[in-house]
C-alpha cells in the first residue's frame, strides 16, 4: 500500500504484542472499555476503517458493512463466527476471518476440568468449606460420580471434541460420539463409537457439547433430550450457550435429571445474576473462559493480526472464511 496508512478499529484490548505489529503499518484505534462498544459507537468508530478486528460480541451484518464502505476485512478474535452475516459480507466483497486451531487444546483442558469439577462436586465442596458447614469428615458427604472408566458422550467431534476424547482415554473412558457425519478416522484413532443422539444421551455418564451454533443446533439439547439423560449424568457445554435450552435445563436440573451441569457458555450471555440457574447447587457456571490462558489468547491475537495484515496488503488471509469474496473484493483506501 502507498500513501496514507490504513485505519483499523479493534473492538477490545488484546493480550500479547500482536497489536504492535499492526501499529507498524496502520493507524490503530482500540476500544478501551471492558464492555463491548455499544452499537452506535461501533458504527461510528468503524465508519472510516479499512479493517475491523472484532469479538463475538459485535454483530457484523449488512447494516454495518453498508455504513463502513472502506472495510476490506473483518477479522474475528474467535474460532466461532456466529456473529457474522457471511452472505452479506461476501456480497459486498468484504473478507471475513477467524482464529482456528490455536485454542483447541486449551479449550479441551477446560472442558475436561468442568467435567471433573461437576462430577466430584468441587465447587460445592469449596462453598461448603467457606460457609462453615464443614463440621467433620462423613462417609456420605458430597458424594460424586467416578470419571475413571465412565462413559463419555461427545456431541460434535471437531478438533476440540477430538481433543477432549484424547484426554478421556487417559481415564480409560468408553467414548461415544454423535456427529452429522461419520468420522471413521477418529473412531479408529481414538476408539470412539458412533451413536444417534438419543442413544448417546441415554448411555453416557457425561455429555460434552462441541458443535457450532447453526439453525439446526439451536436448542439441540431441550426438554426431550434432557429427559433422555441419566439421573446421575453431567452435561458440559463449552460450545455456544444457545445449543442448550436454558429454561429446560433449569427445570431438568431442579428435578434432578441430569444430575449436574457445567456451563462455560449460556443463553443469554452473560447470564444475569438473578437467573434461577444460579440458585441451584448442581450447576457450575463460568464466564466463557475455556480458551482463557495467556498463551492461547496471545496466539489468537497473533492470528487475527496476521489475517488483517494479509488483507490490508491485498492478499488472501490465511484463515479466510469467505475466499470467494475476493472476486469482488474491496481494495484498501490508503
Amino acid at each position: 500500500m502507498t500513501g496514507q496508512q490504513p485505519h483499523v478499529f479493534v473492538t477490545r484490548r488484546l493480550p500479547g504484542g500482536a497489536l504492535d505489529r499492526l501499529h507498524a503499518v496502520a493507524e490503530v484505534d482500540v476500544w478501551e472499555g471492558e464492555l463491548p462498544p455499544p452499537r452506535g459507537e461501533l458504527l461510528a468508530r468503524a465508519r472510516n476503517a479499512d479493517g475491523l478486528i472484532s469479538l463475538l460480541t459485535e454483530r457484523i451484518d449488512g447494516e454495518l458493512l453498508d455504513r463502513c464502505p472502506r472495510l476490506v476485512a473483518v477479522c474475528n478474535y474467535a474460532v466461532g463466527y456466529d456473529n457474522f452475516d457471511v452472505d452479506a459480507a461476501t456480497a459486498r466483497g468484504v473478507l471475513l476471518t477467524n482464529t482456528p486451531g490455536v485454542l483447541t487444546e486449551t479449550t479441551a483442558d477446560f472442558a475436561f476440568a468442568l467435567l471433573m469439577a461437576a462430577a466430584r462436586r468441587v465447587v460445592e465442596g469449596d462453598r461448603y468449606s467457606r460457609t462453615g458447614e464443614w463440621q467433620t469428615w462423613g462417609p456420605e458427604l458430597l458424594l460424586g460420580v467416578d470419571v475413571y472408566r465412565g462413559t463419555l458422550g461427545l456431541v460434535g467431534v471437531g478438533q476440540i471434541g477430538a481433543a477432549v476424547a484424547r484426554r478421556a482415554r487417559g481415564f480409560e473412558m468408553r467414548i461415544l460420539y454423535h456427529d452429522a457425519v461419520a468420522r471413521p478416522d477418529v473412531e479408529q484413532r481414538l476408539g470412539l463409537q458412533r451413536r444417534d443422539l438419543d442413544t448417546l444421551l441415554a448411555e453416557a455418564d457425561f455429555v460434552s457439547l462441541h458443535v457450532p451454533l447453526l439453525p439446526e443446533t439451536r436448542h439441540l439439547i431441550g426438554r426431550r433430550e434432557l429427559a433422555r439423560m441419566r439421573p446421575s449424568a453431567v452435561l458440559v457445554n463449552t460450545s455456544r450457550g444457545a445449543v442448550v435450552d436454558t429454561q429446560a435445563l433449569y427445570e431438568a436440573l431442579r428435578a434432578g435429571c441430569p444430575g449436574a451441569a457445567a456451563l462455560d457458555v449460556t443463553e443469554p450471555e452473560p447470564l444475569p445474576p438473578s437467573h434461577p440457574l444460579f440458585s441451584l447447587p448442581n450447576v457450575i457456571i463460568t464466564p466463557h473462559i475455556a480458551s482463557g490462558s495467556l498463551t492461547t489468547r496471545s496466539r489468537m491475537a497473533d492470528l487475527a493480526v496476521d489475517n488483517m495484515l494479509a488483507a490490508l496488503a491485498g492478499r488472501l488471509p490465511p484463515n479466510a472464511l469467505n475466499p470467494q469474496a475476493g472476486q469482488q473484493r474491496r481494495t484498501p483506501q490508503g
